[in-house]
């Protein structure tokens, strides 16, 4: 049975300049399962996509709303869907 999911989030607050995608990256890596990318937005978000077994993607979810993060999360939107893959590992954008 595959397990794996897509989790899309947009995570909003103070999260640009601060290191908060390196973090993402950082954590996803120490998840050690997922691909994915976190990326800034134009208006100030940081969408971050996750592919992946859903409890670890669920993890990372939680680490995203409640996490020791840099900057400040006021508020963390996520959908799940299906993987696309094409991810070679997770990286910055």
């Amino acid at each position: 049975m595959n397990d794996n999911v897509r989790l899309t989030a947009w995570v909003r607050g103070r999260v640009q300049g601060v290191g908060f995608r390196w973090w993402t990256r950082a954590t996803a890596l120490e998840i050690g399962s997922l691909s994915g990318y976190a990326g800034n937005l134009d208006d100030g978000r940081v969408q971050v996509v996750a592919e992946g077994p859903q409890p670890d993607c669920e993890r990372l979810l939680d680490w995203l709303r409640h996490g020791d993060t840099p900057g400040r999360v006021d508020g963390v939107t996520e959908i799940w869907g299906v993987p696309r893959g094409g991810y070679p590992g997770f990286e910055i954008r």
